[in-house]
């Protein structure tokens, strides 16, 4: 990740709206800031949340609150609880993930 022309700046996330993104069951809602070419989003399951894709793009992720299950495409399956993160790069393993209880996540990408 390579950070430009980004002047120092903060976020008070509860004033940026959400957008909802309905997975294959439940949804995700996104409070999203791009800056250039980084994104960065505060990002709330809803709980049986489970996306409706393999996603290849790099992530940092950071759980806040609740539990995240996040499956490789080979298989492997991960477990996130508050205060665990995972870091996965661009197109080297595709991902999906599912949170039966719900979760927040602080997601750089």
């Amino acid at each position: 990740m390579n950070i430009n022309a980004l002047p120092f700046c903060t976020t008070r996330w509860a004033d940026i709206p959400p957008t909802e993104h309905q997975g294959e069951r439940g949804v995700a809602r996104w409070h999203t800031q791009q800056f250039g070419a980084l994104r960065v989003r505060m990002v709330e399951y809803s709980p049986g949340y489970l996306a409706d894709h393999w996603c290849s793009k790099g992530h940092v992720l950071l759980c806040l609150e609740g539990e995240l299950h996040t499956e490789l495409q080979d298989g492997r399956v991960f477990t996130l609880t508050a205060g665990m993160s995972y870091q996965v790069a661009d197109n080297a393993e595709p991902h999906r993930s599912y949170s039966e209880q719900g979760a927040r996540l602080f997601i750089v990408d």
